[in-house]
């Protein structure tokens, strides 16, 4: 037991260390994104009432990323990530299920009934007071309106259909709820981002609050807002969803990570989502 102590009490001062003398880098805030030389996104704004004392301004990720990749992502002919939506849009019109129904057969063109919808989710399920997330939707319908299969949230199909949907709200503002019934799920969700955890006893917020620009080790932290996702990350070559980069986060402070699609990770995705009230939806998006 004195080794594991001395062990954890190690890695503790370790990560310290590792946070207190890390570079520190401006993100490029002068650059503007504007996708295809006509939808200008909102990358800066001013952070919402509820976060004062903790941020002036909420930053997107995009900023924190290289000239390249900040370009790659203003152009949908080089975004990797709109292969994955053209795999999605394709998902939409194909009738799966013992119903016989497709996504289009209900909701018919994604562009007019999907638009919004990624700028308020999560939030909460009126017919059962639940918090839900745009994939609990969609197996929803899979399951009850199509009689077929549910997804898993971290597999292609899924990925590529959320990618699809977002879409459809990208330069539309984030502005999801945080009172009334959601209010219980969004203090659940602060509370675990203000949570030291795991053996090396960090928190999100001691990364991207305290340190948003510094680098820990090759990686520029950013605000750690999640208005781009689902995002291709370049470090996988693929597409990742967001409960796949909080799980990534806690396994990263060696702690037991939560399930993708747990009651956790809702309340977390609730409390960082609303961390970027404001900004443009920017997904798809592309990260390091």
């Amino acid at each position: 037991m004195r080794i594991r102590a001395k062990t954890t009490a190690g890695l503790a001062t370790a990560a310290a260390l590792m946070l207190g003398t890390s570079a520190f880098a401006e993100p490029d805030m002068d650059a503007r994104l504007v996708v295809n030389e006509e939808l200008e996104i909102t990358t800066i704004t001013a952070a919402p009432d509820h976060l004062e004392g903790a941020l002036e301004q909420v930053i997107s990720g995009w900023h924190y990323r290289g000239e390249t990749t900040r370009a790659m992502q203003a152009d949908d002919f080089e975004n990797p990530a709109m292969a994955f939506v053209d795999e999605g849009l394709a998902t939409w019109d194909t009738v799966d299920g013992t119903e016989g129904e497709s996504c289009a057969s209900c909701h018919g063109d994604i562009e007019e009934s999907m638009k919004g919808v990624r700028a308020v989710m999560p939030k909460i399920n009126a017919e059962n007071g639940e918090l839900w997330s745009m994939e609990d939707y969609v197996n929803d319908c899979r399951t009850n309106r199509m009689g077929a299969e549910a997804w898993n949230w971290d597999k292609g199909p899924m990925k590529t259909m959320t990618a699809a949907i977002a879409l459809q709200s990208r330069g539309m503002p984030v502005d999801v709820a945080i009172d009334g019934a959601a209010a219980p799920y969004w203090e659940q969700g602060k509370e675990m981002y203000y949570t030291r955890t795991g053996l090396l006893q960090l928190s999100c917020a001691n990364c991207h609050q305290e340190n948003a620009g510094n680098y820990i080790r090759a990686d520029h932290l950013s605000q750690g807002q999640i208005n781009g996702f689902p995002v291709f990350r370049m470090k996988q070559s693929n597409l990742v969803s967001m409960h796949n980069r909080f799980f990534g986060c806690v396994r990263d402070t060696r702690a037991e990570s939560y399930a993708k699609g747990g009651p956790e990770f809702h309340a977390l995705e609730l409390y960082v989502a609303s961390r970027g009230n404001g900004l443009s939806v920017e997904a798809p998006s592309i990260r390091n």
